[in-house]
């Protein structure tokens, strides 16, 4: 099976107050078919980063968000991974305010799981720095993940009805 790296962006889009901006509107919804139809055909993991994350803010949501992680297992987090994030963002791939982002892609990386699921299209699903980070996890002997959105793991052509 499968394994799908979940970030805190889904669990966010997850458990969060219905969206008026249409765009983060369609992410919940889509994330919710996705959670609710899709990911029981994947073995899900997280890492400590995302619990963290999604701990923050609103102390009820993040009580959803923690409760929606709590049944998936947490990859390890040796010393490597913070090293190598830290090589990453050295080389300006990624902007240092994206440390969490860096940690995230390294987690992966190291872990060789075969998705990082994300709405994060800013520093994560992006297509403009995917290949940037591609090449430098292959010059430390690491394969990038897919990294993609919910919509892009439905399995349907219509993603949201």
């Amino acid at each position: 099976m499968q394994t799908v790296c979940i970030e805190t962006s889904i669990v966010s889009f997850l458990r969060s107050r219905q969206s008026a901006h249409i765009i983060s509107a369609a992410r919940q919804l889509v994330t919710r078919r996705w959670w609710d139809q899709e990911r029981r055909n994947y073995e899900l993991v997280t890492s400590q980063y995302v619990l963290d994350e999604a701990a923050c803010g609103d102390r009820g949501l993040a009580a959803e968000r923690l409760s929606a992680l709590s049944q998936i297992p947490l990859v390890d987090l040796p010393d490597e991974i913070p090293d190598l994030a830290e090589t990453l963002l050295a080389t300006a791939i990624l902007p240092s305010a994206a440390r969490l982002d860096a940690l995230h892609i390294c987690a992966t990386c190291f872990h060789r799981l075969d998705y990082l699921l994300t709405w994060n299209c800013t520093h994560l699903a992006n297509a403009r720095i995917l290949p940037k980070v591609r090449e430098f996890m292959a010059s430390r002997g690491f394969i990038l993940p897919e990294v993609c959105t919910p919509e892009e793991m439905l399995d349907d052509e219509y993603p949201v009805r």
